[in-house]
Parts: structure tokens; C-alpha cells; sequence
């Protein structure tokens, strides 16, 4: 079964260290989202279980195997890495973009196999795009956009999916949409990481949640465990109201907190 393995993962920017120390165990078939105040470290991280922020100490490890050591073209088969704030340049077809995720398979999007085919096709499908097919990608919303890129990565159909703040550019409707995606992703056993910054949505969804604080790991555990007002208050700086219902978890930032100390964490994740 898949697993990706973080060890003592430390990784610097320039003379800081955006990451200290942190340790994950993290199987197939599990949603596992990243939540932290800004600054946390919560996209170096995911940069660094993609194998592309090196660590100064430390490893990440895919099923026992050093990520920085496969090639590179194995590693974008196996984590499939969709970064925030992701753009589209070229005015190409919807269904061209979305090919691009089959590139680590040796298929161009005029070239794809049966099977590429069919991933294009179900990744379409699962962002809710069908029919956008022959539509110019720059034509489009910036929320669409955002689901195309989505759509590029799962049509990778790799084992470990990656995504960070996949739902900031999103309305309501369709951040539901894209998070039962990856919820349905996770349950057919594929490994879910995602970043994001709604708190409820993140417990709703969840099966763990990674809480992050100024580089270091203060928690990895279920939503229930990991959302309480001690925590929220320390990592968060907010008085929060945490309620159960029908849905989940329900958490409520009340009112902002006194400032921690002056110049704690860092300026971007």
C-alpha cells in the first residue's frame, strides 16, 4: 500500500527555516488536509513531498523509496502536484490541458492511448466540465480555470495526489464539488493531500488534519482531536466556537485574539 513518509523533514529558504523537523506517516486512501496560520509552512511542505523544495535534513520517502532519488519522470507518475495560484497561458482546447497530466505516461495530447483517453475523459467529468471539452481554456471563468488544472492532475491518475488551495478561487457550489472529488478520489485509494484555509470544510472532509505552526508540526490527527479552542487560539490567534452537527464539525472564528509576539512566522508558506 502506498505510503509518504516524511523524516525529520527541515527545509530552509534563504537563512530561515520554513520547515523544522517534521515527521508524517501518510497512507493510500486517505484525505489529508493541511491547515495552519499564514506563513506556517503549509506549501513548502507540500512542495517537499512532491520532491521539489530539497530538504536541508531530513527525507520523504514514497513506499520506502527516497522521492529525490526517482527519476523525475517516475516521480510525476507516481505524485501528481497542483500548485495554488495556477494559470493557463495558451488559448488551447479544455480537453489539451487536461491531457497534459498523462505527459508522465509518454503521451502528448494528440497522442493519447486508450487508457490516457479514458483518464482525460473521467477527470473531466469529475470537475463537472463536460461539454467544455473543445473550449478555449483561456476563455474561461477563473473558478473553471481552477478546475481544469484539477482536472490536469487527476487525468495523471497517480497514486498520491497533491493539491494545494485547490478551492480558493471557487464559489460555494463548486468548492463542494471539487472537495467531493478528492474525497471520492480518496476513498477509490489514492493518497489526498490538500492545503486549505476553511477550517470547517477541512473538518468536513478530512480524515486527518495536519496542523502547522511557524515550520513545525503540532498536530496530526482526526479533525475532532486537532480542532479545539486551545489550539485554535495558539496556532490561529482566534477565539473560535466548535459545534457538532449532522454535517461534521462546525468551527466559527468569534473574535481575533491579542497579537503574538512581534515578527512570529514567516511572510508567505
Amino acid at each position: 500500500m502506498t505510503r509518504l513518509i516524511a523524516r525529520d523533514l527541515t527545509v530552509r529558504l534563504g537563512r530561515r527555516e520554513a520547515l523544522s523537523g517534521v515527521d508524517l506517516s501518510l497512507p493510500a486512501g486517505r484525505l489529508v488536509v493541511v491547515v495552519g496560520p499564514n506563513g506556517a509552512g503549509k506549501t513548502t511542505l507540500l512542495r517537499a513531498l512532491a520532491g521539489l523544495a530539497p530538504p536541508h535534513r531530513g527525507a520523504v520517502l514514497l513506499d520506502a523509496v527516497p522521492v529525490l532519488s526517482m527519476p523525475a519522470r517516475e516521480r510525476a507518475r507516481a505524485i501528481a502536484y497542483l500548485a495554488q495560484g495556477g494559470a493557463i497561458a495558451w488559448p488551447i482546447p479544455v480537453a489539451d490541458v487536461v491531457a497534459l497530466g498523462r505527459l508522465p505516461h509518454g503521451e502528448a495530447p494528440d497522442s493519447l492511448s486508450a487508457a490516457g483517453r479514458d483518464a482525460v475523459a473521467d477527470a473531466i467529468a469529475a470537475v463537472g466540465l463536460g461539454g467544455f471539452e473543445t473550449r478555449s481554456a483561456t476563455a474561461l471563468s477563473g473558478g473553471e480555470r481552477a478546475r481544469v488544472l484539477l482536472a490536469r492532475a487527476l487525468a495523471t491518475r497517480a497514486p498520491v495526489l497533491l493539491v494545494d488551495e485547490p478551492i480558493a478561487a471557487l464559489d460555494p457550489r463548486h468548492e463542494l464539488i471539487v472537495l467531493d472529488v478528492l474525497r471520492a478520489q480518496a476513498t477509490a485509494g489514492t493518497l489526498v493531500v490538500a492545503v486549505m484555509h476553511n477550517l470547517t470544510l477541512a473538518a468536513r472532509y478530512a480524515d486527518a488534519i495536519v496542523l502547522l505552526d511557524r515550520g513545525r508540526l503540532t498536530a496530526h490527527a482526526a479533525p475532532a482531536e486537532v480542532f479545539t479552542p486551545d489550539r485554535l487560539a495558539e496556532s490561529f490567534g482566534i477565539e473560535a466556537h466548535i459545534a457538532r452537527e449532522a454535517g461534521g464539525l462546525v468551527v466559527v472564528a468569534d473574535r481575533p485574539l491579542p497579537d503574538r509576539s512581534p515578527g512570529a512566522g514567516f511572510p508567505s508558506d
